[in-house]
């Protein structure tokens, strides 16, 4: 969960007394304008979360740090799994028990699109629902004078033109959505039935979002999109023609920047992208890749466009010609069929072919997908124990792993201090992506003066997912 604000508290205003109306119209009697947003699911939902930040915040309203102080309560769900579903819900609640009285909720993003009967349901406390792609009726969606929805057929939102937003990252990094939807049709999985089919943001507007990016002083750059590989093929482009193109045209800026891209698909791993990997730099050598199985019956099953034996050969291909890369992957196991054979392939290949950073997830059965309906559903105490076996095995390989970085130095991103404590700073290296990778944890930051700027690291320990060192330049 991100909680979006920016701004310094500031003590609630006096409410004022209004009569009951007796037309039937919610009175929001607040004399205030304080908003707080709570961000849910994945970096692009965060993204239509900064636009209708920006949007607020140019119609005059402020932001409010606590939630107990805000006029108005923005919480943008994730419908994705059920599990993301149940944490949506349970924000809802929590928030609706927690707000002022007089607070208005507005309840946005995917589950609003694919569940609003539900939640307006469950949740009569709801003043207005927003669907996933009405990013920018946020503003009717808070002055409006009664309950309501604005829920229309646009699934999925993407800027275009002069449309405000308000980075709510750290200052120095800033994801950069290039495309919304998807056109593949994986047998587990509903987003194009939540987001629709692909749609692709020109780029024109892309370089002029990263150039504003990049003079608001942003040095990572993070491109999002649920597949960036089809990027552009909405247009026409084939291959990774559209993608390759408009990293190129990144790179002709002559300024030093951290470039990083979610998510690419072992077939859409070409030598010339590993080719641009290795010319620059500033492409940070690291891979967000999701294979999600490896037993070919499986991938076929799930209705994947590669092997194992091509999963292999893109791995091998990537340690060869990039030998410091960091790959991530996406596991799930208990997928409809899988045999206790088949998990055990699915074992082995993370102990064979190790890899630095793994999610790994238990078959969500959701209603709508293709493989909701399919036979031989694995009981959850099996996926369960599936689940446990893999986790413990790959802690063991990134513990093995990431001791091969100790006595190394590495250009780290100091972000500030470690929750725990004062006396740590923390960081991250261009192997860890912010939000769900490990950290740099320095135990040494004399040499640190100031915040979000890069540094030289020397590794001298590790624990767990993290690793521990010292600043020396």
């Amino acid at each position: 969960m991100l909680k979006v604000f920016k701004e310094k508290a500031e003590l609630p205003q006096t409410p004022i007394k209004t009569p009951t109306p007796s037309d039937g119209s919610i009175q929001f009697d607040y004399e205030g304008n304080k908003i707080h947003f709570i961000s849910l699911g994945c970096p692009r939902n965060l993204v239509d979360s900064e636009v209708m930040l920006g949007i607020l915040l140019k119609a005059g309203y402020e932001v409010a740090p606590e939630l107990h102080e805000a006029d108005y309560l923005v919480i943008n769900t994730c419908g994705f799994l059920e599990a993301s579903r149940k944490e949506s819900s349970d924000t809802v609640n929590d928030v609706l028990s927690a707000k002022k009285k007089t607070a208005k909720l507005i309840v946005t993003g995917c589950m609003v699109q694919t569940h609003h009967d539900e939640l307006k349901s469950r949740f009569p406390g709801i003043d207005y629902l927003l669907g996933s792609g009405d990013v920018e009726g946020i503003l009717t969606a808070v002055e409006s004078a009664q309950k309501g929805q604005t829920i229309t057929r646009a699934r999925s939102y993407l800027e275009a033109g002069e449309v405000p937003r308000q980075l709510s990252t750290p200052k120095h990094y800033a994801y950069l959505k290039i495309a919304e939807g998807c056109r593949k049709r994986c047998a587990y999985c509903v987003i194009p039935t939540i987001k629709g089919p692909l749609k692709s943001k020109s780029k024109e507007q892309i370089l002029k979002e990263f150039h504003l990016m990049l003079n608001q002083g942003v040095k990572e750059i993070i491109l999002i999109a649920q597949d960036l590989g089809d990027y552009g093929k909405d247009f026409g482009s084939r291959n990774l023609a559209a993608l390759l193109d408009l990293i190129k045209s990144m790179l002709d800026v002559k300024q030093d920047f951290w470039l990083r891209l979610l998510y690419l698909y072992p077939d859409e791993i070409t030598d010339e992208l590993i080719s641009l990997m290795k010319q620059d730099q500033r492409i940070c050598a690291y891979l967000d890749m999701p294979i999600q199985h490896v037993n070919d019956v499986m991938l076929k099953s799930m209705r994947r466009a590669t092997s194992k034996t091509d999963i292999i050969n893109t791995l091998t291909k990537l340690r060869k010609e990039v030998p410091h890369v960091v790959v991530r992957t996406s596991l799930i196991v208990g997928f409809p069929g899988e045999t206790e054979e088949q998990f055990e392939e699915l074992a082995q290949f993370i102990q064979d072919h190790p890899l630095d950073n793994i999610g790994i997830f238990k078959f969500s059965r959701e209603p709508g997908s293709h493989a909701y309906d399919l036979p031989d559903q694995i009981p959850e105490e099996i996926k369960e124990k599936r689940y446990h076996k893999l986790m413990k095995l790959q802690n063991k390989v990134v513990k093995k792993l990431n001791k091969n970085w100790i006595g190394k130095t590495l250009s780290v991103i100091v972000e500030g201090y470690h929750p725990e404590s004062n006396l740590l700073m923390c960081g991250r290296f261009y192997g860890q992506c912010p939000e769900i990778d490990g950290l740099v944890i320095i135990n040494d930051g004399r040499k640190v003066k100031a915040f979000g700027q890069r540094y030289t690291v020397e590794i001298t320990d590790v624990a767990d997912y993290d690793l521990i060192g010292k600043v020396v330049s």
